[in-house]
């Protein structure tokens, strides 16, 4: 067998989820960090800087302005630093990612922010419980080992009322739209992403990923048996990426 048939076959592994996921999206976004961003830009047309936008604005920052915040599997930072360039805040962020490479290439962009890079897995979270006013994941979920126990774990550290948002790839519904995604997202990406990040299978394992992620209403249901209440979810650019919404729920006397 070809070493390029063992890494994509790798990368199909861990897309499906198991015991070998975690090991190797540290590894594939620790290599791919230094292009990490132009990548993004340059595969998603730049929409994604639009869509990020849109989920902070989900998040709420206006309602707790001096609060805690997590950016969940943080990356490069680039959520954290608007979070914390939202007017009149007065709080902290917190971005956790276990790779710290990611977060390595992006210190700079929060250099005098409050904001605080922290090397940690989505599964076990160095937070005491029920502190955070809200927390937001962009295009990370569908990375984590184990999406059922990262959701609990976000709801662990929020506070009563505290908000959790998701940002994520889809798949759209449309038939010919979805032709033509798959057709992208299976060939053309893979092959764009190579050629730039260098990295042979980091852009196969993303399709395939999403490929192998909840669908809209699947995600909403698994939000509501991790506790979250008031859930909702929005499409983005005909079904290509998805907002989750959902809340720690308050009862009348301010507990869980």
């Amino acid at each position: 067998m070809l070493a390029t048939d063992i890494d994509s076959a790798t990368a199909s592994a861990a897309a499906a989820g198991g015991a070998e996921k975690r090991a190797y999206v540290k590894q594939i976004f620790s290599e791919i960090a230094p292009r990490y961003d132009l990548l993004n830009h340059v595969l998603s047309l730049n929409i994604d800087r639009r869509w990020r936008r849109k989920a902070i604005a989900m998040l709420g920052v206006e309602r707790d302005k001096a609060g805690r915040y997590l950016d969940l599997c943080t990356g490069t930072l680039d959520v954290a630093q608007h979070i914390s360039m939202f007017p009149g805040f007065r709080g902290f962020v917190i971005g956790a990612d276990f790779a710290e490479p990611m977060l390595k290439a992006g210190a700079g962009k929060v250099e005098g922010k409050m904001v605080a890079p922290v090397a940690a897995d989505a599964l076990q979270l160095p937070l005491a419980s029920g502190q955070l006013a809200g927390a937001i994941v962009a295009f990370g979920i569908r990375n984590v080992a184990g999406l059922e126990a990262s959701l609990r774990e976000v709801f662990r550290v929020l506070a009563p009322g505290g908000r959790f948002v998701i940002l994520e790839f889809s798949t759209p519904r449309w038939p010919v739209l979805r032709t033509l995604y798959k057709a992208y997202f299976n060939y053309v990406l893979p092959l764009i992403g190579r050629l730039v990040s260098g990295h042979r299978t980091a852009y196969q394992y993303l399709p395939r990923s999403v490929a192998n992620f909840p669908v809209e209403e699947e995600l909403a249901s698994k939000m509501k048996q991790a506790g979250f209440s008031d859930v909702a979810w929005s499409s983005l650019s005909l079904g290509v990426a998805a907002i989750h919404v959902g809340e720690r729920p308050v009862t009348a006397l301010g507990q869980k």
